[in-house]
């Protein structure tokens, strides 16, 4: 029998043992080739991870304006909005004529809860509350008119006249309760209707009066503004309108609009 050289027996045994690790490296979970990680799939941010943003527009008692809201949580909006509106109308009372302008100009902030999807209640502030009424008074000449209940005649050659204001507080704390979300949660478009008022203090009307005042058969004239009777009978004028206008101490707020949410 011939003897294989030594040489290669140890040739035979090396190739077989490289060969073998090879396949058990394979076969192994611990190999130290391994396989690369899968990239991170990229995050999906919904846009409930925002605040939505709406706006509107509306008319209500306080005018025409506009308004934006920001949604804070499933049921709470923050929402700023602004009104304007102007309306003249000519009047008489007490024999004098007045001449006035209503102004509305108010800006608001309001924080919306929904104790349901549908139902708001809404506290909050007129931070600028600038509706005021002005007028201006004029009695001809030959008239007559009344103060505080004393009949005067307006002078012929100097005819009563002069300016009324009525003013309110610059800013008002307000509720309102209402239905409709200027940020739907589902959708784009809404419809909000709202009621409620807005405390702006007892209204204080300023009445200034100039001219020539007679007593009521027209003998007895003098001066409007020097005239201490006359001016303690503007003072009660002042005060008789104030006590008429004191229930407006609260403004009723009753308002519609349409909004957009982004």
């Amino acid at each position: 029998m011939r003897r294989l050289p030594v040489c290669a027996v140890l040739l035979s045994l090396a190739n077989f043992a490289t060969a073998g690790l090879a396949a058990a490296n394979a076969d192994s979970p611990d190999s130290s080739v391994a396989e690369a990680p899968a990239p991170p799939a990229p995050s999906k941010q919904s846009s409930e991870s925002h605040f939505p943003i709406g706006i509107g527009v509306k008319v209500s008692t306080l005018g025409i304006g506009g308004e934006v809201a920001v949604g804070l949580s499933q049921r709470s909006n923050v929402r700023f909005g602004f009104n304007a509106f102007g309306y003249g109308h000519t009047f008489d009372k007490d024999g004098a004529t007045y001449k006035g302008t209503l102004d509305l100009r108010s800006a608001q902030a309001t924080y919306d809860i929904f104790p349901v999807h549908w139902f708001h209640v809404s506290p909050g502030v007129l931070l600028y509350n600038g509706n005021k009424v002005n007028a201006k008074v004029s009695v001809p000449g030959g008239q007559t008119f009344t103060l505080s209940n004393t009949t005067y005649l307006s002078d012929a050659a100097d005819p009563v006249s002069g300016t009324g204001k009525l003013t309110v507080y610059k800013a008002a704390p307000m509720l309102l309760f209402g239905f409709g979300n200027l940020v739907p949660r589902n959708g784009h478009f809404s419809a909000t209707f709202e009621i409620g008022a807005a405390y702006q203090g007892p209204p204080r009307v300023a009445l200034n009066l100039g001219g020539t005042a007679c007593d009521s058969s027209g003998l007895f004239c003098r001066s409007i503004a020097s005239d201490p009777t006359i001016q303690s009978n503007i003072a009660a004028e002042q005060t008789k309108l104030n006590k008429s206008a004191s229930p407006y101490k609260f403004y009723p707020v009753v308002s519609f609009g349409f909004g957009y949410r982004f």
